[in-house]
């Protein structure tokens, strides 16, 4: 099943068609048209992972961290490396994919089980970075460096300029908050794993000394324990994490 599309439609018709839209959407023709697919194929959708775009993902989330690096190095050229790497981490962050993915309407190239885009927001975060970084890598190994580097500074130039200040993730903000009143950074922990390997849940307990455990879930590690901090930084500050 396919999450969009006539079920009764040719599979390499489909293929095609997604492919298509994909390169519509970047301006890009793809020589390898089955790598293009690849980076359009869910691992819900298939029964080996190596034939999803997780392995283009790996890549993919590499080329970006390269190519952000260049932009934050050229663009603040008085700026110190603790400020640059906070808004590294914003920029690289899943929602920060995400919105790309959004912006050029991915979800409706993409090869999904159905429902797994209707599985809640989080996932369809996730699901959407991972997509967008798979993208990436496909250009990068079809064109080379060039057009993968093109597509992140178009698109990634914008949020790079949307706040001069340097922004902190929930995590760090919890950090400065606790180690400003003398106390050890905060633990976390996986306290359960749920779910099927292509559409996982960690649920993640964060402590702080002297103050209750806040815990919440996420569909990787590192989201399920950002959501954490950011539950737990509001119920010691009264303030939101992005404010």
């Amino acid at each position: 099943m396919t999450g969009t599309g006539p079920r009764t439609e040719n599979p390499d018709d489909q293929k095609t068609k997604r492919v298509s839209g994909l390169e519509n959407a970047l301006g890009y023709s793809f020589t390898d048209k089955n790598l293009a697919a690849q980076a359009l194929t869910h691992s819900s959708i298939v029964r080996d992972r190596r034939n999803s775009n997780e392995r283009l993902e790996f890549l993919g989330d590499r080329v970006l961290g390269l190519v952000v690096a260049e932009m934050l190095y050229d663009y603040f050229p008085n700026e110190e490396e603790g400020a640059m790497g906070y808004r590294f981490t914003a920029l690289a962050r899943a929602e920060s994919l995400a919105r790309v993915a959004e912006q050029l309407g991915f979800s409706d190239f993409l090869l999904v089980a159905e429902g797994e885009m209707l599985s809640g927001k989080r996932r369809k975060i996730s699901m959407l970075a991972n997509t967008c970084e798979a993208v990436i890598a496909a250009l990068y190994l079809d064109g080379g460096y060039t057009p993968a580097s093109n597509f992140v500074r178009t698109y990634w130039q914008p949020l790079l300029e949307e706040d001069l200040i340097p922004p902190k993730d929930a995590k760090t903000l919890l950090q400065e908050w606790v180690q400003g009143r003398g106390h050890s950074i905060p633990e976390y922990k996986v306290v359960e794993r749920t779910g099927p390997d292509h559409a996982p849940e960690f649920s993640v307990e964060v402590r702080v000394e002297n103050h209750d455990p806040a815990s919440a879930k996420g569909p990787s590690k590192r989201m399920a324990e950002t959501a954490a901090a950011e539950v737990l930084y509001e119920r010691l500050t009264g303030k939101q994490a992005n404010d």
